[in-house]
């Protein structure tokens, strides 16, 4: 059928294995939420967050109530939370977030990517000083919104950043709004109680400092970051590499 068919293939096969990876971590958040809050997104403002990065990942409404369900479950086991710190080759500063029901699992996993590529684990607090940890959220625009207006109301809630987004093949165009990590209930609850469409909303570890590295280098540090891409329990990952 051609190189060009088997490159439409590869690229389609690629992309529902980045999509799967997605719906995975997503039910994982689910299942954390409703442990915490309950399966009620009315009154669990972090299932309701949840719910609508779902489906700002086009994740299927039925997998969305079949994770809910699954998750009030009592025998469903829940996750625990934990963030991991290292430093990867060439002193590049790594923050691992996971998800697991198996903590010695997961910090032996971690520990060993980073062995493997010259990297090494190290201990809480040891690389989080070089990150501020902020909240985000993405709502819908339109041309009502006055921006410097809007920027004056949400001063109040926490808000640090506040700016218009352009359209592009994979999101429509919207304002994204950045806060201090400790803000995210503030500022969610002035949103939805204003009737503002939030898209999607979440938190973020934005290196105070980065690194610049020769292309050799950023490939070993690309290497790494698909190791804990790959790794189920692994949530998301943040480094400080330029």
């Amino acid at each position: 059928m051609g190189r060009a068919f088997e490159f439409r293939k590869a690229r389609k096969f690629k992309r529902w294995a980045a999509m799967a990876k997605t719906f995975t971590r997503i039910g994982k958040d689910i299942v954390i939420a409703v442990k915490a809050g309950g399966p009620d997104p009315e009154s669990n403002s972090r299932l309701r967050a949840v719910i609508q990065n779902a489906k700002a990942a086009n994740m299927p409404k039925d997998n969305i109530e079949r994770a809910i369900k699954r998750a009030s479950d009592k025998n469903t086991e829940d996750y625990k939370e934990i963030t991991l710190e290292g430093y990867g080759p060439h002193g590049i500063a790594i923050m691992v977030e996971a998800a697991t029901d198996n903590n010695n699992r997961t910090v032996a996993n971690v520990r060993s990517y980073f062995n493997k590529m010259n990297g090494n684990l190290g201990t809480n607090g040891s690389v989080e000083f070089m990150f501020t940890h902020q909240c985000h959220f993405k709502i819908a625009d339109n041309e009502s919104i006055d921006l410097e207006e809007f920027e004056f109301e949400l001063i109040d809630h926490g808000l640090e950043e506040v700016f218009r987004e352009e359209a592009d093949e994979d999101s429509p165009a919207c304002i994204v709004i950045y806060g201090g990590f400790e803000s995210f209930g503030s500022l969610q609850s002035y949103l939805e109680s204003n009737n503002y469409e939030i898209i999607s909303s979440g938190f973020e570890r934005i290196p105070t400092q980065t690194k610049s590295l020769n292309p050799d280098q950023e490939a070993e540090i690309e290497k790494l970051l698909e190791k804990f891409d790959d790794d189920d329990d692994v949530q998301n990952v943040y480094h400080n590499m330029a």
